[in-house]
């Protein structure tokens, strides 16, 4: 198997609520992990992956983006609201945003998918459109499902605009749960849970070494490792905190590294559990560049 590499790449950071974001957990705990801001928000990141092997560049996520207008970029607490971070921290690594070859979406949350927007000054001034033109769009069947239909509870958090514009690319690869097809030889596969959003789809990427999981909102950064931590966003609190002991059946005895999305301060880790049946990340890493699996 040729070389594989993963980088993490930031997008636009957002503040959210931490009572939202830790579910039941009380603010006495949480407050220990991340300090909240005078308006109770935690920072978070939007962090994206960026797989490369042979010929393709694979972006896992592409975060928020910038496309909210100022009063809703200012309720989510979008960072450099104005800029596409992700867009200039590609180009950064010396990647054009035409050299992504996929774009891989756990779900379709606008905080996982809406950097597939441009900026909001540009979709003024030009119309809004997709990123990434060559690249083919991929998500999961079940959670494409939801995003047309969503309930009340989730539909904030699903864009319509993206749905359309998605459909109408010809470039969107839908995975079937039930029978998930490898891609690209069995360097990915996939896994699935729906205790957050029906369908979330956790891509496995293979390497020579260890496989690497993109956790999604299954496991959100490093204080969600903990099997109780839950968040008020997800649909079933006990269905997140099954799914979470299933993985880590195969994630621990493999070592597999685990791709956090929202965490603050790193991008990824393996885990373990201690002697009081605990876990907690192994060997966490702040950043990625160019880690070979």
């Amino acid at each position: 198997m040729s070389l594989v590499k993963v980088t993490s790449v930031e997008s636009n950071r957002q503040l959210l609520d931490g009572g939202a974001m830790f579910g039941n957990a009380p603010r006495a705990v949480w407050e220990k992990w991340i300090t909240p801001d005078e308006r109770h928000r935690i920072p978070l990141a939007c962090r994206c992956f960026l797989v490369e092997f042979d010929d393709q560049k694979i972006l896992l996520e592409t975060g928020i983006g910038a496309f909210f207008e100022p009063k809703l970029a200012d309720r989510f607490g979008i960072q450099q609201s104005e800029e596409h971070l992700l867009l200039n921290n590609l180009k950064a690594l010396g990647i054009e945003e035409g050299d992504i070859t996929m774009v891989v979406l756990s779900h379709l949350h606008f905080d996982h998918a809406g950097g597939l927007l441009p900026a909001y000054k540009s979709i003024q001034d030009n119309g809004i459109k997709l990123l990434f033109p060559n690249a083919q769009y991929v998500t999961s069947q079940k959670n494409w499902e939801r995003a047309w239909a969503p309930h009340p509870r989730d539909r904030a958090s699903f864009l319509p605009e993206l749905n359309r514009l998605l459909e109408e690319s010809h470039r969107l690869q839908l995975i079937n749960e039930k029978q998930p097809e490898p891609l690209f030889e069995g360097r990915l596969t996939f896994r699935f849970s729906s205790g957050h959003t029906p369908g979330q789809m956790h891509t496995v990427v293979h390497g020579n070494i260890r496989p690497a999981i993109f956790c999604g909102d299954l496991i959100p950064g490093q204080a969600w490792i903990h099997v109780p931590i839950t968040m008020g966003y997800d649909r079933y609190p006990e269905q997140v905190i099954n799914e979470k002991s299933e993985l880590y059946k195969d994630s621990i005895p493999g070592q597999w590294l685990h791709l956090l999305t929202h965490d603050p301060f790193i991008s990824a880790a393996t885990i373990q559990k201690n002697e009081k049946q605990r876990y907690l990340p192994l060997e966490s890493f702040k950043t990625l560049n160019g880690y070979r699996l």
